[in-house]
């Protein structure tokens, strides 16, 4: 989650977003938390080469290192997950699908065709889904080293206010921190070069910041819960320093996301459509750009409509969130430039990413 407010600058913040790219750079979160982990290193690949296929199944090269310290996933432990379990049984569905329209009485009208998925998109939705939750687990474990929510007599008291605006702050880099370690692990981002893949992070982590923070959201307690111990409602955020004008879109579109009630695989591959966005500012090779977005909408259209076979406007109804996201980044960017007029100074790692020069 992107929590976009001043705070005291950390003394070991990176200076700049570029420098998660740099070899041997450490944790950009861990950095601005005071943790020593290395986390966002250099894992530079040899781009694809031209004559390259880049299929729906999308067979790009794996990245060399998926998370710090972690060389490959973990093998099976043969505990599934809840979304593994849910992915095998549409898969089992989709095959006998398959085996049913093979068996169609001659005469009848023939069924819809659907799209389905293939093998290879099978195992990338797998592996998005395991990297997404090794990043969320990881962020888990930075939770401790969060400035804490002050419980100050005194809730506007000096002291209070900068506290609140620490602990937020605090937890956008931990998002920032986990955005890159996600998109690192999806296939195609590290054959791009190494300007592109800081062009599309640099201006699609609001938005992914966004998604993140709509799937945390509690309708019945109208609340947005990160790390899964801190809870906020708009009263919260409020305090924190956030104008009403960003607050309400916020929530507005937690609300629209939880309706949906999207699971892990849709949200992450709709995470994956937003990161690979070829309109970027500063996006040099456009065209591989679109073809690895192109790779990831085809797996989406074709989970969606296996997952959701009896609502047709199921995934037009995603990809038009993804519009809603361009809508609230704009909100977003304004909000950043009242904090400028506020005097308010953001961590250097928030403010090279939303381009806040001071």
């Amino acid at each position: 989650m992107s929590l976009w407010l001043e705070a005291p600058v950390p003394d070991a913040s990176p200076d700049s977003a570029v420098e998660l790219w740099e070899p041997n750079a450490q944790d950009a979160g861990s950095q601005a938390l005071g943790g020593n982990t290395g986390v966002l290193r250099e894992e530079a690949s040899t781009p694809q080469s031209a004559g390259g296929s880049l299929g729906a199944g999308l067979e790009a090269a794996e990245p060399a290192v998926l998370l710090p310290g972690v060389d490959t996933l973990p093998e099976s432990t043969g505990v599934l997950s809840e979304e593994q379990i849910r992915l095998k049984k549409l898969k089992r569905q989709e095959e006998e699908q398959a085996q049913a329209t093979s068996m169609t009485p001659r005469g009848s009208s023939p069924p819809q065709v659907l799209p389905q998925l293939s093998p290879e998109q099978w195992g990338m939705i797998e592996k998005l889904v395991a990297a997404q939750q090794q990043c969320n687990q990881r962020s888990f474990s930075d939770r401790l080293r969060v400035t804490p929510w002050p419980m100050a007599p005194d809730p506007q008291s000096r002291e209070a206010r900068q506290q609140r605006f620490a602990h937020f702050t605090e937890l956008a880099i931990v998002s920032v921190q986990e955005i890159v370690d996600f998109a690192k692990q999806l296939p195609g981002f590290l054959q791009l070069s190494r300007e592109d893949q800081i062009a599309l992070l640099k201006t699609s982590a609001i938005e992914v910041m966004l998604l993140e923070t709509s799937r945390r959201y509690n309708p019945g307690s109208e609340s947005i819960t990160f790390l899964k111990d801190f809870s906020y409602n708009r009263e919260d955020f409020a305090k924190a320093g956030l104008q009403v004008e960003f607050i309400n879109p916020i929530f507005e579109f937690s609300r629209a996301m939880n309706e949906l009630q999207l699971n892990d695989a849709e949200f992450a591959l709709l995470i994956a459509i937003s990161i690979f966005s070829a309109d970027r500012p500063n996006v040099q090779d456009q065209l591989q750009v679109e073809r690895l977005q192109h790779t990831y909408v085809e797996a989406l259209h074709a989970y969606v409509s296996i997952h959701h076979p009896h609502d047709r406007l199921m995934f037009p109804r995603m990809l038009m969130k993804l519009v809603s996201l361009r809508t609230l980044s704009s909100v977003h960017s304004e909000q950043v430039f009242a904090l400028r007029l506020q005097d308010k100074k953001l961590p250097p790692l928030l403010s090279e990413i939303w381009d806040v020069h001071e």
